[in-house]
């Protein structure tokens, strides 16, 4: 049993290093292999297709300069802000994410050769007739995308216009909350609005285009000079052979913003069977990766909690302040801050990267793990104290007292217990997407992007977990009817 048990652990312990998609093909094991992020909810730049497909104008470009300067790359969808943070870590070595070049970036990333330039428009919900220039929303809540060049400009006006700022992490749920009336109106850049306008967002764009800014790749300050100019050279030959204006071409048109052609989804095809049908194979993939998450979570979050319980009913007074301890710490800390502790902050520390994979499952282990030894060491300590009493007078020493006598008492009473946590590390593993993980919540997040159907995908998503909560609720039941 105890080579059973080795066993299973190392070969859980193998998935987490290895991690999902990190394998090369021998094709292109001899050439330079880079990890670059990107947000993609950001069409026209970057989205994903019904088949999974990267595309846009970014993702175009990224594929064909990587061709003309021979290097692979592994792309790694994050939002924005997470994946800033991530080329800072040097988690990602390049971010490619219609990233305006700023000044105050500068100080952060090195950036290629400007390879677009855009501007910022402000658009409102096309029932609200009362806002019609930049005029009219003195004194109103607006929106902005976190860490972009709209909320830097909105950011500028703030205060001569008295802007009560909203910010958010992806354009879809900004514009949702304009379109209800939350806010009343949102800054983004131009292409990007125009495109979902056309995909049949409802909102109007209500002003010209300010503050012009450019585009760049971008990588850590002072790291990755080679993939930088490699990015340069291969973009000044895409310019140079017409290449580059077809790519954009396609997506914006010739003389207008024509998204029709390459468009991820048709306005008109977005009922709820055609979603599902379009997107079965992704949010199956979504769901298996979420299940995934939370067996080896639960599994190894199970073991780190048993020894904190067991720790924490130690006649040793040392062992049990340090299992007070890390119940205290992991449980009071809330998952979304260890995530990103845990993915950004220690590489940021130590210089060593940390697949998302591993960074995931680490963040539900140390905080799935701090409440299962917080109720397994309740359960213990739920045992009357005459048990252990009586085993010791019958010349038992104390570990083998709490193996046979303490331990299948009080995990007999904790049953129930260990499969609500189950459940609730199914929640909580949509809190990783913050991180890179593509499981069902971020599955969701890149349908979206392309149809801007947040309504109906969510309904979707929502449908999927209730029905695999429902499973494991029934489990709950005729488990704990059989231990009774």
């Amino acid at each position: 049993m105890r080579k059973w048990l080795f066993g299973f652990v190392i070969a859980i312990a193998t998935i987490i290093t290895v991690g999902v998609g990190g394998s090369q093909s021998a094709e292109a094991a001899n050439r330079p292999h880079y990890t670059i992020t990107t947000d993609t909810t950001y069409p026209p730049f970057e989205f994903q297709t019904e088949s999974g497909e990267f595309k846009g104008i970014d993702m175009d470009l990224l594929k064909a300069i990587s061709k003309r300067e021979n290097f692979t790359y592994t792309l790694k969808p994050m939002s924005f802000n997470s994946g800033v943070q991530s080329v800072q870590a040097g988690q990602a070595d390049a971010i490619i994410a219609g990233m305006s070049i700023t000044d105050e970036r500068r100080q952060s990333f090195d950036f290629s050769d400007p390879y677009y330039k855009s501007g910022i428009v402000i658009a409102t919900s096309d029932k609200n007739k009362k806002i019609n220039s930049l005029d009219d929303l003195k004194g109103q809540k607006v929106a902005v995308k976190t860490g972009t060049a709209g909320a830097d400009y909105a950011q500028s006006l703030a205060s001569k216009y008295n802007l009560q700022i909203v910010s958010f992490n992806d354009s879809n749920t900004m514009y949702a909350d304009v379109m209800v009336g939350n806010e009343v109106a949102a800054f983004e850049d131009q292409p990007v609005m125009a495109y979902a306008i056309a995909q049949g967002t409802k909102m109007r764009i209500i002003t010209d285009p300010a503050n012009g800014g450019s585009y760049g790749f971008a990588v850590k300050k002072g790291s990755n000079a080679e993939l930088l100019s490699k990015f340069n050279k291969g973009y000044a030959s895409l310019v140079a052979d017409g290449t580059y204006d077809k790519i954009v071409q396609s997506y914006l048109g010739k003389n207008a913003y024509n998204y029709k052609k390459n468009a991820a989804s048709s306005a008109d095809n977005n009922s709820y069977w055609a979603i599902l049908k379009q997107n079965k194979d992704a949010l199956l993939s979504g769901l298996w990766a979420t299940i995934q998450l939370t067996v080896v979570g639960i599994v190894l979050a199970s073991v780190y909690g048993m020894i904190l319980a067991i720790l924490g009913v130690s006649p040793f007074r040392f062992l049990r302040a340090i299992s007070t301890t890390l119940i205290y710490v992991f449980r009071g800390m809330p998952m979304l801050v260890l995530a990103f502790f845990i993915y950004i902050g220690l590489p940021n520390l130590t210089g060593v990267k940390i697949p998302a994979f591993t960074a995931g499952v680490i963040t539900l282990i140390l905080n799935e793990g701090a409440y299962i030894g917080s109720f397994v060491k309740g359960g213990f300590l739920s045992v009357d104290a005459g048990q252990m009493e009586a085993a010791r007078s019958l010349g038992m020493p104390y570990g083998r007292a709490m193996r046979k006598v303490i331990m299948p008492q009080g995990i007999k009473l904790t049953v129930p217990s260990f499969i609500n946590q189950f459940i609730i590390t199914l929640k909580d593993t949509s809190i990783l997407s913050v991180i890179g993980l593509v499981e069902l919540t971020q599955t969701g997040t890149l349908i979206i992007a392309r149809n801007l159907q947040g309504f109906k995908v969510w309904l979707m998503i929502a449908g999927m977990y209730l029905i695999v909560i429902t499973l494991l609720t029934w489990v709950s039941n005729f488990v704990e009817k059989r231990i009774k």
